[in-house]
């Protein structure tokens, strides 16, 4: 009989130790469970603390604070590298006659070809520019020669016949581009390109 008593009063102690978290006394709300104000040190709990009774689910503090340790921070994407230019300033100097042109903005290399300003070199070789915003279309006359060029075309029309140069006009940084030795060779003008003294002789 003894042990029966012992058995029973041992069982019961565990029942209440494992239930006191979630159901000592008090009004509970439609979600089934409220917010300790007193004696909550007893149960286990903090003052204020948002709990459930009977075991209906785990407070508020541990829902939040397992939750935020599940959440892992995104990686930032990596930003892409702005891709380099394919044209460089070449320093290229160009004479016409054996008078040395100057230039506002600088001669260019790209794809192994000489880019000079347009207008500059078309005054350099006294000829007349009539140039289409609209469709980029760029005429040059001296003389008995007639060039026709287009923005980001490389073929280029030579008193009427067509011809595929090695790089096509190009406006950079507000600036039209023409490959050098093209343009002088199509106003029928002589070419000598001096790699050594990186230099541009033309004569006509």
């Amino acid at each position: 009989m003894k042990k029966k008593v012992l058995a029973s009063s041992f069982a019961l102690v565990l029942i209440l130790s494992s239930a006191t978290a979630y159901a000592h006394p008090g009004r509970t709300d439609s979600n089934g469970g409220h917010y300790c104000r007193t004696n909550c040190a007893k149960w286990g709990l903090q003052d204020g603390e948002y709990h459930y009774h009977n075991g209906g689910g785990s407070s508020s503090r541990s829902s939040s604070s397992s939750s935020s340790s599940k959440s892992t921070p995104k990686k930032s994407a990596a930003k892409p590298k702005a891709a380099k230019p394919a044209y460089k300033e070449s320093g290229l100097r160009v004479y016409v006659n054996g008078n040395k042109l100057s230039f506002s903005s600088e001669p260019l290399i790209y794809q192994n070809t000489n880019l000079v300003p347009l207008r500059e070199i078309a005054e350099g070789l006294g000829a007349t520019l009539n140039y289409d915003n609209n469709s980029g279309t760029i005429g040059v006359t001296k003389g008995n020669s007639k060039m026709t060029l287009t923005i980001g075309s490389k073929i280029v029309f030579y008193n009427g016949s067509s011809e595929t140069v090695s790089a096509a006009p190009k406006v950079i940084k507000g600036v039209t581009y023409v490959p050098a030795q093209v343009f002088a060779r199509g106003l029928g003008a002589g070419i000598e390109l001096d790699s050594i003294n990186n230099s541009l002789k033309i004569t006509y």
